[in-house]
């Protein structure tokens, strides 16, 4: 039963159709966890799936586990390299602990304190509670055949996991002394009594529920008056797998299977009446309220909510099949779950482990690596590499992984030690672990420069690591900002004020992507560096809005949140609209991570109705319901999920041949035109705009790494036409893109591509800047 105080508070087809969330990846209907009463589930099941199908919109929630189910996909894919396979895998087992952790979370707050909610779907909480725990139970079931089948395949990489059945004698004299010497003491059973209250057991480590009774007190059949349960959790910095190294093989032994033959060393002189591992997922989601306080005391509160996070109520137990029926019930009783909650895994809790597998350096050669990033457009070898000559020269767009991130943090670096700089303003979202930015800022405060730093300390699962070097920037002479009230600052900022003979020269580096030079490796981001005094003007007023207390009139490249955004992309919106009315030519184009927000999709489907032709290109979330007769008639939409992790925001607006084009940090999504300080930059320079069109062109002619959303709110995978078409993946396209390429490139027909050739003297890229 779902109550009001938590108790520890104290389809994918590669060619398939979707037909609605019961038949969420094959076509299979899904029973729901048994009711009451005999056919009750098949028959909530066709209500609620009338109701999704009903919606103009998707639901949120739905739509992630959808997005999920195409990286697992990639797990699946007989094309990849096993130890590909198995990356993926890990993948979709670390963003869903996220997805229970905040988004089951949320939901659960709604439940547990009474608080009503309509889902996009239609759906009230109660019967979404149903539907989304249903869907996600499948793709539980999903994921376990896929390691299944990737499990016994490995071998042909000459490494396996193993049983401790399967260990030669030596191997499992090592495996006790193992325990003995490092597991067990470190071991701490927690019992669970009339004597003892219910410990308070650790989010997303593996626990054993340890069954007991007293040998001379013998137990009749239903008499569960003297069983005794326990915990013993086992300690998360400690490898998952012990690994044993043969002639021809490796072999890894899951270290539960070594604690769980063990076990009874913990145990005297009482009887183990059953032994089960589970591991728990725990509401992470949280919000901080808008404070007035002083900044020490907001970082107390963030500190404090970060504690609270692992007390949050449980909303997942994953545990292995044939537990006690017992424990279960009682385990069900105290948490205040059901059968919902509860998912089966018999053959490995939790997929995040294969991680230790994946960056094993012995099998580093088994897994794909990139080809080197190219040069950026615009990046010379017969000019001056120096950065601030190259950036005043004109406008570069950066394009990530593609092109390497050093121009970035070479401008940091450079700028940190030359000493005619005055001044460094950034914005900070997520850093590397060991980051040359921070080290960059550090070396300017230290050189006597003004550095002012927004560091967002409110950033998901970042925040400890961001409040530790944001008060190292602090303690160096930093200016520091932890962030703006309520709101979330993830707009990717940075301005550099040097000082030139007689004049002061602002250098500007805007971006959809993090400060971070691990991602960049990883994420498809793009970048502009400039030295245009339009958008330095804008980042300067922008940073004078969000470090001090000033109120522009109005910006001239810059499109911003909370201020006004989703207001100015529903007016480009609109205005296709017209054009289309009456007779303009027109069309939309937009790369993002998610689209959520209910105006901004309204506006795009009465575009649709006006006949305004609308290529969507939506990686991960989208609410929008295309392809629905006298709705969205002229709207595709696309995803594109493979090497990289798409994270490019653009936005094209063909405005009779005129095309704005903007790029930035925003999703569409309320939280980000609401909740956060978000920025989009106009597209100025003729060539950068053409290199955005052509990043969207290329987006929309993949054939191997895209999907695309059908009216239902199915996925269907794109395939090469044999004989009609050739294979086109922009992963390994955007590589080998040439000059040429990016000037014809063009997304309507009646579109004009800018010149094919190039003024002289920038006829091929050359190489990136190294300093």
């Amino acid at each position: 039963m779902i109550g009001k105080n938590p108790s520890e508070k104290d389809n994918i087809d590669r060619k398939g159709s979707f037909g609605g969330i019961f038949s969420f990846f094959s076509g299979r209907k899904v029973t729901l966890p048994a009711d009451s009463e005999d056919g009750k589930a098949m028959k909530i099941n066709e209500k609620l799936a009338n109701v999704i199908g009903q919606s103009n919109y998707i639901s949120r929630d739905l739509s992630w586990l959808k997005f999920n189910a195409r990286v697992l996909d990639q797990a699946r894919n007989p094309e990849r390299r096993l130890l590909d396979r198995l990356k993926f895998l890990a993948i979709t087992a670390s963003n869903l602990d996220e997805f229970f952790t905040i988004r089951i979370g949320s939901l659960y707050n709604y439940l547990d304190y009474g608080k009503e909610r309509i889902d996009y779907s239609g759906l009230r909480e109660i019967p979404f509670r149903k539907a989304l725990m249903t869907a996600a139970q499948q793709f539980s079931k999903e994921q376990l055949a896929v390691f299944g089948e990737l499990k016994a395949s490995f071998q042909e990489i000459d490494f396996r996991f193993v049983g401790l059945d399967e260990l030669t004698e030596e191997e499992q004299e090592k495996a006790v002394d193992y325990f003995d010497r490092t597991i067990y003491p470190m071991l701490t059973p927690m019992v669970y009594d009339y004597t003892h209250t219910f410990p308070v057991l650790l989010a997303k480590v593996l626990i054993f529920c340890v069954v007991t009774q007293d040998p001379n007190r013998p137990v009749k059949a239903g008499d569960d008056e003297h069983q005794r349960l326990s915990f013993v959790q086992i300690p998360a910095n400690l490898p998952r797998f012990m690994q044993f190294e043969r002639k021809d093989e490796t072999c890894f032994l899951p270290i539960e299977e070594i604690v769980r033959q063990e076990i009874k060393k913990l145990y005297r002189n009482v009887d183990i009446v059953a032994v089960n591992l589970l591991r728990i997922t725990r509401n992470g989601d949280f919000t901080l309220e808008e404070s007035d306080d002083l900044e020490t005391d907001f970082i107390d509160e963030i500190k404090q909510k970060i504690k609270n996070r692992r007390l949050g109520r449980v909303v997942r137990v994953e545990i292995e099949p044939d537990a006690s029926e017992w424990m279960v019930n009682l385990l069900k009783k105290k948490w205040e779950i059901d059968d919902y909650n509860l998912f089966e895994n018999h053959l490995l809790i939790d997929y995040t482990s294969l991680w230790q597998i994946v960056r094993n350096p012995e099998f580093r050669d088994e897994l794909t690596t990139p080809p080197a990033p190219v040069p950026a457009l615009g990046i010379h070898r017969e000019k001056n590499t120096d950065i601030f000559e190259m950036m005043k020269e004109r406008d570069i767009l950066l394009h990530h992984p593609y092109n390497n991130f050093e121009p970035v943090i070479s401008l940091l670096e450079r700028a940190a030690e030359d000493p005619h700089v005055l001044a460094i303003k950034l914005t900070i979202y997520r850093l590397a672990k060991r980051s040359r930015v921070t080290e960059a800022l550090l070396k300017a405060a230290e050189n006597g420069k003004h550095v002012s730093v927004l560091f967002e300390v409110k950033a998901r699962f970042d925040e400890e690591n961001n409040i530790r070097e944001a008060q190292r920037l602090q303690k160096a002479g930093c200016f520091v900002i932890y962030g703006i009230s309520s709101f979330k600052t993830h707009t990717k900022l940075l301005l550099v004020v040097r000082s030139e003979g007689q004049k002061v020269v602002r250098y500007a580096h805007l971006s959809s992507g993090n400060y971070n030079e691990e991602t960049s490796k990883l994420y498809t981001d793009i970048g502009l560096l400039t030295t245009d005094e339009v958008y330095t003007h804008d980042i300067s007023e922008f940073f004078n809005v969000i470090t001090g207390h000033s109120r522009p009139n109005d910006y001239e490249y810059l499109i911003t949140a909370p201020r006004d955004m989703r207001k100015q992309l529903i007016k480009l919106i609109q205005n296709e609209a017209e054009n289309a009315r009456q007779g303009i030519p027109s069309g939309i184009c937009i790369k993002i991570n998610s689209l959520e927000d209910q105006a901004v999709i309204d506006e795009l489907y009465k575009a649709s109705q006006a006949g305004v032709p609308i290529r969507l290109i939506v990686r991960g979330i989208c609410c929008l319901r295309p392809h629905r007769p006298g709705l969205s008639d002229n709207i595709t939409v696309r995803s594109i999920v493979g090497d990289f992790l798409e994270h490019t925001r653009l936005f094209y607006f063909h405005n009779n041949n005129e095309p704005k084009i903007y790029g930035g940090s925003a999703d569409v999504m309320v939280r980000s035109f609401d909740r956060r300080i978000e920025s989009l930059f106009l597209l100025v320079d003729k060539r950068v705009k053409q290199q955005a069109i052509q990043i969207l062109d290329y987006n929309l002619r993949d054939n191997i790494n895209a999907y695309e959303l059908q009216e239902d709110g199915s996925y269907t995978k794109c395939c090469v036409e044999e004989g009609i078409e050739e294979p086109f993946n922009i992963h390994k396209k955007f590589f080998e893109v040439t000059q040429k390429e990016v000037m014809q490139a063009r997304l309507f027909v009646d579109e004009k591509p800018m010149e094919s050739e190039p003024p002289e003297g920038q006829s091929e890229p050359a190489e990136e800047i190294h300093e």
